[in-house]
């Protein structure tokens, strides 16, 4: 619903690795007796693409380059991982990740980074909600982007060693420009939950997304809510409210749907959130989440 998602870049990493893609119909099937060391050049440093091409990679004959690869925090995990287990990759982090080819990988244990986008729609419904919450086992580096924001708009913000205070007592402030690209810049992932914070802010806050065409479909259930958000091309032009009133809103996409119920939890009155099977792709039981932190939220059948 976000948009185009475009797997060419995927198809021709792995062309490039020698393997023969067939497109038939709805499906598409790809062959390889061997892959073969090349040098990929992405036009987009696509995070699924990157990882596509790392994963057939480590396994092929001689040396893959990848320039113009993501450096998402996720990309430096899978190169942790797979080095776990056997393999050579290096680089990942920056725009150029080397693998050289191994015979084969081993089983190996390893414990996962924390998923940044959870631990940043905790942060930002603590902000929108004027509560205070502490995460522990998270990673303030992955998020520093968002932490910006989040001290501009007036959120009180302390960092340590894998642990994120969040504290807001006060309306938030507005937010002049906010551009989503891809990381070390503000995510797109975590647009539409800021965009639910600053719909509650004193001024008018301008967010502009880069990244999927599509993403502004939470807009309309926002203003249902009460917001007040104009919409112009890539632009959002976001005129905070004193405050948001409950309704039934629908989820069209997995982070509208988490933005909808932070701003459902900062909402006067109940609102219903519709089509969750959207939120539950990346969040584990959001309601029960929110609920260990005193929220007032439940899921129904």
């Amino acid at each position: 619903a976000i948009g185009e998602r475009k797997i060419d870049l995927h198809l021709r990493g792995l062309a490039a690795l020698g393997a023969d893609i067939e497109e038939k119909g709805s499906r598409i099937v790809c062959r390889a007796s061997k892959l073969r060391g090349s040098e990929i050049i992405l036009d987009f440093p696509s995070v699924g693409a990157t990882e596509n091409i790392m994963m057939a990679a480590v396994l092929a004959v001689g040396r893959t380059t990848v320039v113009g690869a993501a450096r998402e925090p996720e990309i430096q995990d899978l190169q942790a991982f797979l080095n776990a287990m056997g393999a050579n990759v290096r680089g990942a982090g920056t725009d150029t990740i080397t693998i050289d080819g191994v015979r084969s990988l081993d089983g190996c244990e390893f414990d996962i980074i924390p998923d940044r986008i959870v631990s940043g729609t905790v942060m930002v419904a603590a902000a929108a909600t004027r509560g205070e919450v502490t995460l522990e086992r998270t990673e303030p580096g992955h998020l520093t982007s968002l932490i910006h924001v989040l001290r501009r708009a007036g959120v009180q913000i302390e960092t340590g060693d894998g642990i994120i205070r969040v504290g807001a007592n006060a309306r938030p402030r507005a937010v002049n420009r906010i551009v989503t690209s891809p990381y070390p810049a503000f995510p797109t992932d975590l647009q539409a939950q800021v965009m639910a914070l600053l719909s509650l802010a004193d001024g008018v806050s301008v967010l502009k997304e880069t990244i999927f065409e599509g993403r502004f479909k939470h807009v309309d259930e926002l203003c249902r809510l009460g917001a007040d958000i104009r919409v112009d091309s890539n632009h959002a032009f976001v005129r905070g409210v004193p405050e948001l009133y409950g309704a039934i809103v629908e989820a069209s996409d997995l982070r509208a749907g988490a933005a909808l119920v932070i701003a459902g939890l900062a909402a006067y009155g109940r609102t219903t959130v519709e089509q969750v099977k959207h939120i539950d792709r990346g969040y584990d039981r959001i309601e029960e989440m929110f609920a260990s932190l005193g929220a007032n939220i439940a899921r129904s059948a």
